[in-house]
């Protein structure tokens, strides 16, 4: 492929890979993770609520990774609450995941950016060996989108596995209980889905470029071999 293409495609990857560090950081940011309502279990049950009645007792919950907020309905009309996770709701949630998938947030930043520089270093300037040249644009794309794999995952056994919306929507609550009636996730969620697979088409447009991918065999190499094999 001609050189001038090589640095097209390069520059390409490169701002691919910045608005993914933009992006994870805008997510982290937002509390437009998960979006859902809450129903008010108790109040539901001593009115005996049914129909459209039970529209009453159905309040909203939405949360990101650092803040966000709930409105209980309890038949009283709406009343909003705010909160953050630390260090308010570190006692009632899976801290140990919550943590690890803002860790990998971070780390999805540092790696896209890294990327971003190497391919634009690519693109201008003389590429060195190893982790300046092919072999390091496929290891910054594949750690960046391990890591966005690893938060979405890590972020929905959190959410599903371990009742994320119905911890926070009991938070403080004595007497009444609630329980989660719709859950879905929002925005910020699916930029990180977004974020991975651009790096994946970084790894994709490296190919495009023209370099192997890394541990991969040539054909020639394995027939030379054999050959030498058969001398021998």
């Amino acid at each position: 492929m001609p050189a001038q293409q090589k640095k097209i495609i390069f520059c390409i990857a490169g701002v691919l890979s910045f608005a993914c560090a933009l992006g994870t950081a805008a997510a982290i940011g937002t509390q437009l993770w998960v979006k859902g309502t809450i129903l008010c279990k108790t109040g539901a049950l001593l009115v005996n609520a049914s129909g459209q009645e039970l529209e009453k007792f159905i309040g909203e919950i939405q949360y990101g990774l650092l803040y966000g907020e709930r409105v209980r309905q309890c038949g009283l009309g709406g009343r909003p609450f705010q909160f953050s996770f630390f260090p308010d709701l570190l006692r009632i949630i899976p801290a140990s995941i919550h943590v690890s998938v803002i860790l990998f947030c971070t780390v999805l930043i540092i790696f896209a950016l890294v990327g971003a520089g190497f391919f634009m270093f690519n693109a201008f300037g003389s590429p060195y060996e190893t982790l300046h040249g092919p072999v390091g644009l496929y290891l910054w794309s594949f750690i960046a989108c391990s890591c966005g794999c690893l938060i979405m995952i890590l972020f929905s056994s959190e959410v599903k596995i371990h009742h994320l919306s119905e911890k926070i929507a009991n938070f403080k609550e004595g007497s009444f209980i609630f329980k989660t009636h719709t859950e879905k996730f929002a925005n910020s969620f699916w930029i990180i889905l977004v974020c991975s697979l651009l790096q994946f088409l970084n790894a994709l447009l490296i190919r495009f470029a023209g370099f192997e991918f890394p541990f991969s065999k040539s054909k020639d190499s394995g027939t030379i071999t054999g050959a030498a094999d058969l001398m021998y």
